[in-house]
């Protein structure tokens, strides 16, 4: 794992290198391919040094952040072409990918949580530096805040646990009976997930940030809650028990609030935003399940929404750099400009809504399993939850691509190939993983 770390340091004076933006795309996919070598087929720790070392849960979770970083540079294309401070920008992509390596990587509860910290600073730099509107400065405000003011009980709650069992260790975690303990240490992982009732920084952050801020957010930032979740969660079996129906609720009709909130938006972001919410929650009432099938449904569904979200969020990008807006209102007809980009639209619709053959749908019917093995009652939620994710996918689908035009168009450029070839490498491995589904069920 040391060697990673390294190759990502030495990275570092290449950003600052003057036309050597495409130069570090290129390096982040060769990172992408030495790493599949690497590969983890169980749920042991392997490639250990300095008390860094994967399985196969921080191993997908890693290579998944690869991608999306990769991916972020060729997103944002404009950025150097318009000369914004992209040597800065991209040394804070780099800097989010070893903060994120770190915390994947780390086999020590304490290091989680210090990295899992350092990765919200440059994402909160890539909102306010290279955001759109002024309010990203509020946006930044309330990412920032939600996850400190959730975190601190967590650091306090980490030291009282090393006072009494003294390791932090993930391997040797001891079953913890306080209610406080649990509440302070999960926290946290609500609100990054989010959770419906701490979920308002996640919109506002989206709507605000720039396609890139919106990728790395989508489709790792929401991951970190999760992952955090099924590695403390062996802590409070005890505890969860008793209290884990709650959180279970507030996900399932929270999902159906957000689904619902999702009709309303007349912001392309926002929609896409609060879809994330809606099948966030959905995760994280598997994980709280706790049962086999909760955890590995959560985990098939965390890769798939990482991958979905971030592509959709690339389209809505790609629409605003042509008409300079993401209002539902002006993004119509868009059939009759771009009819294969309108092939996009409806493909990633289609993942978004769990239709075969994405990896969002074996996620959901692991879900679907593990909360009616749970409870008969979940039923009613999981239905509406599953028809409404089907409604918002095909009205954001069919608004923007049907209708009449904006007249106020003026000038159009067609898709470029780095524009397709972005969203298919987001789609491909989408559809394709769903072929070799077995690795997502052999790290419980």
């Amino acid at each position: 794992m040391m060697k990673f770390l390294f190759m990502m340091i030495f990275m570092i004076p290449l950003s600052f290198k003057n036309k050597l933006f495409w130069l570090n795309q290129c390096l982040y996919f060769y990172m992408f391919i030495m790493f599949m070598f690497m590969f983890s087929f169980n749920y042991m720790y392997m490639n250990i040094s300095y008390s860094f070392g994967c399985d196969l849960l921080s191993y997908i979770m890693i290579i998944l952040t690869l991608w999306i970083c990769s991916l972020m540079i060729m997103a944002s294309l404009k950025i150097y072409s318009k000369n914004y401070y992209y040597k800065l920008f991209l040394f804070m992509i780099l800097m989010l990918l070893i903060s994120l390596f770190c915390t994947f990587s780390t086999m020590n509860l304490f290091v989680f949580y210090l990295f899992f910290e350092m990765s919200l600073i440059p994402t909160l730099i890539l909102i306010v530096g290279w955001g759109y509107q002024p309010e990203r400065i509020q946006a930044g405000v309330y990412l920032l805040f939600y996850t400190m003011l959730a975190s601190l009980p967590m650091m306090i709650s980490i030291f009282f646990y090393y006072s009494n069992f003294n390791s932090l260790d993930f391997y040797f975690l001891n079953d913890v009976n306080y209610l406080l303990i649990y509440l302070s240490m999960n926290m946290v992982f609500f609100v990054k997930m989010p959770m419906y009732f701490v979920h308002l920084w996640l919109p506002k952050a989206h709507v605000e940030a720039p396609v890139s801020g919106s990728m790395i957010l989508a489709g790792i930032m929401l991951k970190l809650g999760g992952y955090g979740l099924m590695r403390v969660m062996k802590m409070f079996i005890s505890v969860g028990l008793k209290v884990n129906y709650f959180f279970i609720i507030i996900s399932l009709v929270g999902g159906i609030y957000v689904s619902l909130m999702c009709l309303r938006q007349m912001d392309v972001k926002s929609l896409i935003a609060y879809s994330s919410v809606s099948h966030m929650g959905l995760v994280l009432a598997g994980i709280m399940s706790m049962n086999y099938y909760g955890l590995c449904g959560a985990f098939l569904m965390m890769v798939a929404h990482g991958l979905c979200s971030s592509g959709m969020f690339c389209l809505a990008n790609m629409n605003y750099e042509r008409l300079e807006s993401r209002s539902l209102y002006l993004n119509k007809g868009l059939i009759n400009l771009m009819p294969t980009l309108s092939m996009w639209w409806f493909l990633f619709s289609a993942c978004n809504m769990s239709a075969p053959p994405s990896l969002n749908l074996i996620g959901e019917i692991l879900l679907i399993n593990s909360l009616m093995m749970w409870s008969m009652f979940c039923m009613l939620s999981l239905f509406f939850l599953l028809f409404f994710s089907a409604v918002y996918s095909l009205y954001l689908y069919s608004y923007t691509q049907h209708g009449k035009l904006y007249s106020g168009l003026f000038s159009f450029s067609s898709g470029y190939l780095r524009e397709y070839l972005l969203l298919f490498l987001h789609w491909f491995p989408l559809n394709l993983l769903i072929l070799k589904s077995e690795y997502f069920v052999l790290w419980v």
